[in-house]
């Protein structure tokens, strides 16, 4: 597919939920090798829509066709007195990748930032084995320096 036009960004709403959902569920099996149980993750983006201080989903459109979406999930600096916002649940269509559909997000996201004094940056992690996701975070101004996420989650 050959892609000509600009992507647009919005926050989503309701109405986005099965595209989420079905994006993270696509997500996680392209990333991870992961099967998600669709119901709860559709269930989980629900209580994103539900309580705003879990976070918010913002989408992005090429034409009448939605070709993305990422989560925001806030996170408390007691160094800075300031939100660091989370980038989170990226996906980009498969159809819509390489043509700044992500980048257009990122600058949306950037720019909330930049005009609101109770939020002082952004912030997401990446599996060490998704080369092409480093690569592109790398060209659009972020770098991995600084921190190593690790993490223990619980097995249901």
């Amino acid at each position: 597919m050959n892609i000509v036009e600009n992507p647009v960004i919005r926050l989503a709403g309701l109405q986005d939920l099965d595209f989420i959902a079905s994006s993270q569920v696509s997500m996680a099996w392209e990333t991870e090798q992961m099967n998600l149980d669709l119901t709860t993750v559709s269930q989980g983006v629900t209580a994103v829509f539900l309580d705003l201080q879990k976070g918010f989903y913002c989408i992005a459109e090429m034409g009448k066709d939605r070709a993305g979406c990422l989560l925001i999930t806030p996170e408390w600096s007691d160094w800075r007195n300031a939100w660091i916002w989370w980038i989170q649940s990226v996906y980009v269509k498969p159809d819509y990748r390489k043509s700044g559909v992500f980048s257009a997000m990122y600058h949306y996201i950037k720019l909330l930032v930049e005009q609101r004094a109770d939020v002082s940056g952004i912030r997401l992690y990446v599996d060490n084995t998704n080369t092409s996701a480093r690569e592109v975070y790398t060209r659009i101004g972020m770098n991995g320096d600084h921190y190593r996420t690790f993490e223990w989650i619980k097995q249901n």
